[in-house]
């Protein structure tokens, strides 16, 4: 593949050789490196909007502070790809997101320059902090730490948290804040310049400083008339710009907002802040997708959108040929036609409605969709309130982000047994966002919760058929968990009937062995199955569980008189899921069968498509075939 020759891009290697640039050419750097992410992402999809945005902002960052010494935590890592080019990782920047390839986000396993783990919202703030923390303790007077949060995190109750244990304890943490106008909105106007160059001038915080120390020496300046004088400040700040936040209300030093596009001022910002003591924080009014007009004119579209020309604009579209639709669109529909024939139905999301396709529901009935923001906690307690109200709330949350909500989930919902509907999106193995976001912990940690229903659908149909029927009388909290991407049936507007709770399905008769499935891994075990009865007069059974819980016991005393052997099959990890239910009611209730589990094994699954990552750990069809060859000896 041809690559484009850059000036500087070239040249940076590490944030060393970045620093050997002059000033006056670092926006020439910037703009080459938009190009260069913009160029790679075209090719090999990724996070774009969020990730031109900060350009700037992470090339005055990396110019400025001695990384990895100084740490710099970014945020979700939609932000990151810049900071990945920038130290050391630009010629292999064509391989992210792909099986074997770097990490879509920052990772501690990948580079001494990712100063912490991210994939999840809101997390920058906490983590810096400890670092920060742990820096005075060491004494370890020269590092500096930054948090780098925005790009929606603020609305995320972690972040919150963070900024006020930040305002209590003792530390030197920088927040910068990228406000992409995606969360908070931006204040204009020729004052707030004016206070930016003074508040941050290097003869003014001496003189600040200077003041103080003499005020306190001659008896008139305690620690508490600091803190009503600093109060003072922000009071008078706030009415010159006629705006107040909430760091000011936390008495952590305000500074902006500034142009997060000029890298020359930002650099210039950061060598004056960088050595202030206590907490502070950087307000930078971004623009997400800055400098390529389609992502800066479609911001939803353009966060990730896929394969595209670089030069039309124009994103690759799928294959036109007939094709099952995706499972959110499924579940987007059929939330709207349950939705116009019973009015109790709301849906709730933290942040998602295009993700999930809520989308769908929030445009013809507005008024009964609620976009939490970047709060899958908040999200689950919400939807309890709207429950004990007498409401059916649809909560639709990605099954690794409802990790984040699991004490609202048994305190909020399940102790209380209220009628909240809970459809995890994005179960099993996801693909390019890797270890982060893969759904495959939700099986395992939702079972052990009581008064809770736990199904899965295989196909469209039952998808629709659950929500139906979730609907349709109060079952208490009731889960329901499907896969990302297409499924399986052209005809898929089936016409929705109820489900029997907790009744499982025989597809197929067999005789010595019975695979039991849980959702669509039925899909490739029936493929497996085929292939070896077509070259064989073995018969094997297949059964699709439908509920974890309950489990249905009266089939699994059934399969047992009928077959020796069974094989359980799960995309969730196999510690304490499905296979462990089966196990747990066979040793309960004494039935003897030779078992063996299929599911994610007792690791971290990296980033790759979902069909090579379900190839590697042998849950696709090839993998099922070869066990069920070994179980028939």
């Amino acid at each position: 593949m041809e690559q484009k020759e850059y000036k500087f891009l070239h040249t940076i290697d590490s944030p060393d050789d970045l620093k050997q640039v002059a000033r006056k050419d670092l926006a020439e750097v910037c703009d080459e490196l938009r190009n260069f992410i913009i160029d790679e992402v075209s090719r090999n999809p990724g996070h774009l909007g969020s990730n031109l945005g900060s350009v700037e902002l992470t090339v005055a960052l990396h110019y400025v502070f001695n990384t990895p010494y100084d740490r710099i935590v970014w945020d979700v890592g939609h932000q990151a790809y810049g900071h990945k080019i920038l130290t050391g990782r630009r010629d292999r920047f064509h391989t992210n997101r792909k099986l074997g390839g770097i990490c879509g986000f920052p990772s501690i396993n990948e580079s001494d320059y990712d100063a912490f783990g991210v994939g999840h919202a809101s997390t920058s703030i906490s983590a810096a902090l400890g670092m920060s923390v742990a820096a005075l303790l060491k004494k370890e007077a020269k590092r500096r730490i930054v948090a780098v949060i925005g790009d929606g995190s603020m609305t995320g109750g972690l972040a919150f948290e963070g900024l006020n244990n930040t305002s209590m304890d003792k530390n030197d943490l920088l927040i910068v804040l990228n406000d992409n106008q995606m969360a908070i909105d931006p204040v204009h106007g020729g004052i707030t310049q004016y206070l930016v160059d003074l508040t941050t001038s290097a003869t003014y915080n001496k003189f600040r400083y200077t003041t103080y120390r003499v005020l306190r020496r001659l008896g008139l300046m305690s620690d508490n008339a600091k803190k009503k004088v600093q109060l003072l400040g922000n009071s008078l700040k706030a009415t010159l710009t006629h705006q107040s936040n909430i760091f000011e209300g936390l008495n952590i030093r305000y500074f902006g907002p500034v142009d997060g596009h000029d890298v020359e001022n930002l650099v210039k910002v950061f060598e004056q802040i960088k050595d202030f003591k206590g907490p502070k924080v950087l307000h930078c009014i971004t623009t997400k997708g800055k400098g390529y007009t389609p992502a800066e004119n479609s911001v939803t579209e353009w966060h990730a959108p896929g394969q595209f020309d670089v030069s039309s604009g124009t994103r690759k579209a799928s294959p036109t040929a007939a094709s099952a639709p995706l499972f959110q669109t499924v579940f987007g529909e059929t939330l709207l036609e349950l939705a116009r024939k019973n009015g109790k139905i709301v849906g709730i999301t933290p942040a998602m409605p295009s993700g999930c396709s809520m989308n769908i529901m929030q445009k013809e009935i507005p008024e009964r969709v609620y976009d939490v923001g970047i709060a899958e906690a908040h999200s689950v307690t919400f939807s309890a309130g709207l429950a004990k109200e007498g409401m059916i709330p649809f909560c639709n949350v990605y099954s690794s982000f409802m990790q984040r909500a699991y004490d609202s989930i048994i305190h909020d919902v399940a102790l209380q047994k209220l009628n909240v509907i809970m459809c995890l999106d994005r179960a099993g193995l996801v693909g390019g966002d890797g270890a982060t976001h893969h759904g495959v912990f939700d099986l395992a940690y939702m079972r052990c919760i009581p008064n809770i229903v736990i199904a899965a659908p295989r196909n469209e149909h039952e998808l629709r058929n659950l929500m139906f029927t979730a609907q349709e009388n109060n079952y208490g909290p009731f889960v329901i968990r499907y896969p990302r991407g297409k499924g399986f049936l052209l005809d898929w507007r089936n016409e929705m009937q109820s489900v029997e709770i907790g009744k499982g399905e025989c597809l197929k008769q067999g005789d010595k062995i019975a695979v039991l499935t849980l959702g669509v891994m039925s899909n490739p075990a029936l493929e497996a199955i085929k292939r070896i009865e077509d070259e064989s007069d073995i018969r094997i059974g297949l059964y699709d569980m439908k509920f974890l819980k309950p489990l249905d016991g009266a089939l699994l005393n059934q399969i047992a008189t009928e077959y020796s052997q069974v094989l359980t099959i799960e995309d969730g990890v196999i510690n304490g899921g499905f296979g462990s239910a089966v196990l747990e009611y066979c040793a309960d209730h004494q039935l003897e069968l030779t078992s063996r589990r299929m599911g994610i094994p007792d690791r971290f699954i990296e980033h790759g498509t979902p069909e090579e990552l379900y190839a590697e750990i042998g849950l696709n069809a090839d993998g099922i075939e070869n066990v069920l060859r070994e179980m028939i000896g």
